[in-house]
C-alpha cells in the first residue's frame, strides 16, 4: 500500500501541484491547485482519482489561487494551511490581479486550519502536518512517514531554499524549520518542492549551499 503521486506543473510559475492517490482505495487529494484547472481536472480524470479534499501548503497565489474554484466545481473541502497565512489568502484576488491570473484568485476559508502535529488522510495513507514558518508564517509541510515522501511547498528546493523577502517572511525561521523540523525526519525522505525537481533531505543536508 502506497501513495501514487502525479506532479502537475501549473501557472506561469510552473508550480508543482500534486495529485496524491491511495493505491488501495483510489481516494485522493490535490495539493496546491494554483491554477490551470482544466489541466488539473484532466489528470484527475486520467488517473480515475476519487478526490476527497484539497490541501494547501501556504497562501501564495501560485499555490492556491484556484483552490476555491476547484472546491466549488468538485464539491470538496479545503484543508490548510496554518491560520497565520490567512492574510495571504485574504489577498488572493489582489495577488491574482497583480500577476495576471485570469478567472482565479478567489479567497476562501478552509474547513480546517492546520497546526503542527495534525494529521490528514488520503485514503488509507496518513500525512503528518509540520508547521514550517519562514517563507510564509503559516506554511505547512505534509509528510508520509510510511512511504518516506514529503510535500514541502516553497520551504526547500533542490539546491536552494524558499524566499524570505515577502511580508512576514523570516530567514532564521526558515532555516530552523528545515534543520530542526524536516531534516530530523530522515535523510531518506524524498521531497516534492513547490517548483523544480524532487530531491531528498539527505542530499540537501549534505550539499545545499544555503544549509551547509
Amino acid at each position: 500500500m502506497a501513495l501514487q503521486i502525479i506532479l502537475i506543473p501549473v501557472t506561469p510559475f510552473e508550480q508543482n501541484c500534486s495529485l496524491l492517490i491511495c493505491d488501495r482505495t483510489r481516494n485522493a487529494a490535490v495539493i496546491d491547485p494554483g491554477g490551470d484547472l482544466d489541466v488539473i481536472c484532466a489528470q484527475i480524470e486520467k488517473f480515475n482519482a476519487n478526490i476527497q479534499q484539497i490541501l494547501i501548503t501556504h497562501g501564495h497565489v501560485d499555490h492556491c489561487s484556484a483552490a476555491n474554484e476547484l472546491a466549488i466545481k468538485l464539491g470538496l473541502d479545503i484543508v490548510g494551511p496554518h491560520i497565520n497565512d490567512k492574510f495571504w489568502i485574504d489577498l488572493l484576488p489582489e495577488q491574482a490581479k497583480r500577476f495576471g491570473f485570469e478567472h482565479e484568485g478567489q479567497s476562501f476559508i478552509p474547513k480546517r486550519w492546520l497546526v503542527d502535529g495534525d494529521q490528514v488522510w488520503v485514503g488509507e495513507q496518513c500525512l503528518d502536518v509540520v508547521h514550517c514558518p519562514g517563507h510564509t508564517p503559516g506554511h505547512v509541510v505534509f509528510v508520509d512517514k510510511k512511504t518516506r515522501i514529503a510535500v514541502v511547498g516553497d520551504v526547500l528546493f533542490s539546491g536552494s531554499i524558499g524566499r524570505t523577502d515577502f511580508p512576514r517572511g523570516n530567514h532564521q525561521d526558515l532555516i530552523a524549520s528545515i534543520k530542526d523540523k524536516l531534516f530530523p525526519l530522515g535523510d531518506d525522505i524524498t521531497f516534492i518542492p513547490g517548483h523544480g525537481p524532487t530531491s531528498t533531505f539527505g542530499q540537501e543536508r549534505h550539499s545545499n549551499p544555503f544549509l551547509i
